[in-house]
């Protein structure tokens, strides 16, 4: 029998039957889209050349691992029954998926004129919606039927043209296979690290960047990349004029713009005796809603220390959240950055180096430390904070290849942890760590700036027995009594340190409990506390201006008379010229609120306008409000804008 690369048929079949299909659905795409598309013939040639490439890598890597089997099988098993059903199989089951997919893609552009991205990805969170919506809008049992059918007629032709036949009756030495399987992975390689989405996204026509890439291509990339494209689903203005709008917004007295254009960096000059350099620890309450405590009307008694606390405080009573998770939360109150959609800056690439709340408080001279209950590499939250200044002090479980950042990490070790669940460790274990890092700060004459994020008011809220009348892992009231508890524990331990009265904390939380509502956006479920407690020369207030987690520091650093340079968005709530406002958002929808109204962009460049009843947060579909429209524009825009281009970088 003589050497040939036969066994490699019905792969190469596969390539080329992926090929010709992707192809064909470009070029159904491409008529459907050429009314509107404004194409040039380069542009058309461009498509098919880059979407050739963008084709031929998805194919290899669907082939990648029968590349493997195909290595590793022994000739003597080539033609046995069980290689055969396992090729047939697994080449059937191939092919239904790659039809499966092409088909999803009509629809998909049918609704946003774009290949997969961070859309479709954000559709696997709501499994149920999508098929219901699916079902109600197809005949489901006519497409299976026919997804399967086409599949098993494109199975026998492959197979009455002998495809199969060459494969199985193939005499293909190892060192062939060897070299073929090598040249393959090779490919995938180069194609990994060589290929894009930004090649496909280098031109200026939307349809010709759409056009170029392949759907399931896009997929992946904008699951990794964690992203949805503002200035392909929302409402623009132009980019000079959404920057013009939001350094308005942002002109301040105090306020000096450093760089023209398309840039909000400013310096803040305050002319008051500035107040001092204190100590900063910022305790990030995981899942707090302001509808826990007392002061918001919880009747139930679960936050008396922070009921307390709020007493003693600057308390913000109209407080907003930007988002619903914890990465949403850490990003505003790091970056100060209206939420961009798709996934939160701190999960995504690109994301050291930023200019943020680290960078102020370096330029001030302060050590600044990210404390975290579990092991930080969940969320990306180490790689964000380790790269933007902070140093680290997690639960380390894992070190993974990649976890590498210019700051330090510290491990909180066994014999300092006294309760544990999946998320990490219990509150008071945390704030241990917290003390201890700075009583060392002290003795070293050095100020500090803390993030704390802690991790007890989570689910399956478990906690240390006997430290209040809830018991463990019994229910979410019991989680957050406990985490007042741990926080009532903390001030304690802390009241005769040597540098507590020259210490500010920060009482703050990520996101909500819940964001669930019968309203597109439940603008109720947004709504949390924050306490500044411990400001030196400053009374106990109430501060009742609509706000966002944005303007926390801003209005501190303005308590304490600080002059500083700023790329934030966030403002001074105290100034006599500020004008209420807070964004809130999911991963599609971003709101732009203000007292009374709300307007919500979302993909499909919608933009609606609302009345939000005082009594019930119901909204009301109201004509579009063109002034509101145009600052959550220029909000969102702009913040999307700097991520994208670097202008979001430390100066």
């Amino acid at each position: 029998m003589t050497p040939n690369f036969k066994r490699y048929s019905v792969l190469f079949g596969y390539v080329a039957l992926f090929l010709v299909l992707s192809t064909l659905v470009r070029l159904a795409l491409l008529i459907w889209a050429l009314p509107d598309a404004g194409l040039s013939f380069g542009g058309i040639i461009s498509i098919f050349v880059k979407g050739f490439v963008f084709d031929l890598g998805v194919s290899l890597f669907f082939t990648l691992l029968y590349s493997l089997y195909l290595l590793v099988l022994p000739q003597r098993l080539n033609n046995t029954l069980f290689n055969r059903i396992f090729t047939y199989s697994g080449f059937f089951l191939a092919v239904l998926i790659t039809i499966f997919s092409f088909f999803a893609e009509f629809t998909f552009w049918g609704e946003y004129s774009a290949r997969f991205d961070f859309i479709a990805v954000d559709y696997l969170l709501y499994t149920y919606e999508v098929i219901s919506n699916i079902n109600q809008s197809y005949p489901l049992p006519l497409l299976i039927g026919g997804v399967v059918g086409f599949t098993a007629l494109v199975t026998w032709l492959l197979a009455k043209r002998g495809t199969f036949k060459a494969s199985f009756q193939s005499y293909t030495p190892f060192k062939k296979r060897l070299l073929m399987t090598g040249a393959l992975i090779g490919a995938c390689l180069l194609h990994v690290y060589l290929i894009s989405n930004t090649w496909a996204e280098s031109g200026k026509n939307r349809y010709q960047q759409e056009l170029s890439k392949a759907g399931i291509y896009s997929f992946v990339s904008a699951y990794v990349n964690n992203e949805l494209p503002y200035d392909k689903y929302y409402l623009e203005t132009g980019n000079s004029q959404a920057f013009a709008d939001m350094r308005s917004l942002l002109q301040t007295p105090d306020a000096k713009f450093l760089e023209d254009g398309n840039s909000i960096y400013r310096s803040i000059t305050d002319t008051a005796q500035v107040v001092g350099k204190p100590n900063v620890i910022m305790v990030t309450i995981e899942s707090f809603s302001a509808d826990f405590m007392a002061r918001f009307g919880n009747t139930q008694g679960i936050t008396p220390v922070l009921d307390s606390i709020a007493k003693q405080s600057i308390l913000f009573t109209n407080l907003y959240a930007t988002g619903t998770r914890t990465v949403r939360g850490m990003e505003a109150l790091t970056l100060a950055v209206p939420p961009t959609p798709g996934q939160s800056i701190v999960r995504r690439k690109n994301n050291e180096g930023l200019f943020s709340l680290s960078t102020i408080f370096e330029q001030a001279g302060y050590d600044r430390t990210f404390f975290y209950g579990g092991d930080g590499y969940f969320d990306n939250m180490n790689q964000f904070f380790g790269n933007n200044g902070f140093d680290i002090m997690d639960r380390l479980r894992h070190r993974f290849v990649g976890d590498q950042f210019p700051t330090k990490r510290t491990n909180y070790p066994d014999s300092a942890v006294h309760f544990e669940n999946a998320w990490g460790i219990c509150d008071e274990d945390i704030y241990t760590g917290v003390i201890k890092n700075a009583d060392e700060k002290y003795a070293a004459g050095k100020p500090f700036f803390d993030f704390v994020m802690t991790v007890s008011n989570h689910r399956p809220f478990t906690y240390p027995e006997g430290k209040i009348d809830i018991p463990s892992h019994t229910s979410r009231e019991g989680a957050v009594k406990y985490t007042d508890y741990a926080i009532g524990d903390f001030l304690h331990r802390i009241k005769d340190k040597p540098w507590f009265k020259n210490t500010i904390i920060i009482f703050v939380a990520d996101h909500c409990a819940s964001s669930a509502g019968k309203n597109e956006i439940e603008v109720s479920k947004y709504h949390i506390p924050c306490m500044l407690y411990n400001v030196p020369g400053q009374a106990p207030t109430e501060i009742p201006a609509m706000c966002s987690q944005l303007d926390i520091y801003p209005t501190l650093l303005g308590l304490l008379h600080w002059s500083y340079n700023t790329n934030l968005y966030g403002q001074n709530v105290l100034a006599a010229d500020y004008k209420p406002r807070a964004m809130i958002s999911t991963y599609q929808l971003l709101g732009y609120l203000e007292p009374g109204k709300l307007v919500i962009l979302s993909p499909q460049r919608k933009a609606q306008s609302f009345n939000v009843k005082a009594e019930t947060g119901d909204l009301q579909a109201i004509t579009a409000d063109s002034a509101m429209i145009r600052k959550a524009v220029a909000n969102y825009q702009t913040a999307y804008s700097l991520f994208k281009t670097g202008g979001m970088r430390k100066k």
